[in-house]
């Protein structure tokens, strides 16, 4: 008896091994292609490898990295958020009506704008739990319901300037040479990454992307985790909303045309799975780092806009198909695998 088990606990470990080294595999070949676009833009592209160049690389893909954490959260536990682009842009002109049409102290327009940002999305994710509709829907209404808010706010006209100093918020340097908001980022993935591997809510996202009935039945709380991860989608939508709007300096409807998109591109190629249940923070990273390269290369050899969007588009539809197949091999082989031997 203590035999079997003994050989049950060592097939269950070898199981667990396996699988590890299989998840490991998609975001290894994706940092391999990221090398590989890294050295071929240092060849091809006009002054890519410049500290200038680099360093604006972070500045512009910091926002984007910073929403794509919370959006791999949503995807993972089986949701799609597509109201994020109109949530960057209602905050910043929400932020613009509040600190320089109404003339409040900036610090409590940007605490007001993070609570009103956060909020809808809460008041978003109860409609999705308690009565029960599609996340696509839900958000859908969101994407258009804001953008149209954020014009009706501010007439669609930029709202400018803000008060001497918010600006640093979005153009400043840490340590004078690293932008301000890829510190954020770099902290928000931490903090993400630390959330996904080590606490029992990011567990939790997990399960319920790979069986929310599941997960329930287990004790999960299901509606209380997406709730939250809504939540954080919309505090990170609206504070990226702010840092764009110190960037530029102005508060403005017409920002985050197509930011949704992005984001969602990022954390596909970074190997998070439309169905829900797999993806990695990491894989994120790796995700919004090769977008951001590959655009701004593309940018500087000046290639054509619209096959600029042909070749995101098509690198998108890649991973996909990559990243359904791969699943489907991982569910396929986890099957044969035996939990004991003999």
């Amino acid at each position: 008896m203590a035999q079997a088990s003994g050989v049950t606990t060592e097939a269950r470990r070898r199981r667990g091994l396996v699988q590890r080294v299989r998840e490991t595999v998609p975001r290894s070949g994706l940092l391999l292609a990221l090398v590989i676009l890294f050295v071929l833009l240092s060849l091809k592209a006009p002054y890519f490898l410049t500290t200038t160049n680099l360093f604006n690389v972070l500045r512009v893909v910091a926002l984007n990295g910073m929403v794509a954490c919370a959006m791999t959260f949503v995807i993972i536990s089986g949701d799609i958020d597509v109201s994020v682009g109109s949530a960057l842009a209602w905050s910043s002109a929400l932020l613009g009506t509040l600190a320089i049409t109404l003339h409040w102290p900036v610090a409590l327009a940007v605490v007001t704008v993070l609570v009103v940002g956060t909020v809808i999305h809460i008041l978003a994710a109860l409609i999705r739990v308690k009565l029960n509709v599609p996340s696509f829907v839900v958000t859908l209404a969101l994407f258009i319901s804001l953008r149209g808010a954020a014009q009706m706010i501010t007439g669609a006209w930029a709202i400018a300037p803000f008060p001497e100093g918010f600006s640093w918020l979005g153009q400043g340097y840490a340590l004078g040479v690293i932008p301000l908001p890829a510190v954020f980022m770099a902290i928000t993935f931490l903090v993400f990454y630390f959330v996904s591997v080590r606490t029992e809510f990011g567990r939790s996202v997990y399960a319920i992307g790979g069986n929310e009935e599941a997960s329930r039945l287990s004790g999960i709380p299901v509606e209380r985790t997406r709730i939250s991860i809504y939540a954080l989608t919309g505090l990170l939508a609206a504070l990226s909303g702010v840092i764009l709007s110190a960037r530029i300096n102005a508060g403005s409807s017409k920002i985050g045309d197509g930011f949704e998109f992005e984001v969602i591109a990022a954390v596909i190629i970074g190997g998070t799975s439309l169905s829900g249940g797999m993806g990695s923070i990491g894989g994120t990273l790796l995700g919004v780092l090769f977008i951001g390269l590959l655009t701004n290369g593309m940018v500087l050899m000046n290639v054509d806009p619209f096959a600029q969007q042909l070749a995101r588009g098509l690198i998108i539809l890649i991973a996909v198909i990559v990243g359904e197949g791969q699943k489907q091999l991982r569910r396929q082989r986890r099957s044969e695998l035996p939990l004991a031997d003999g």
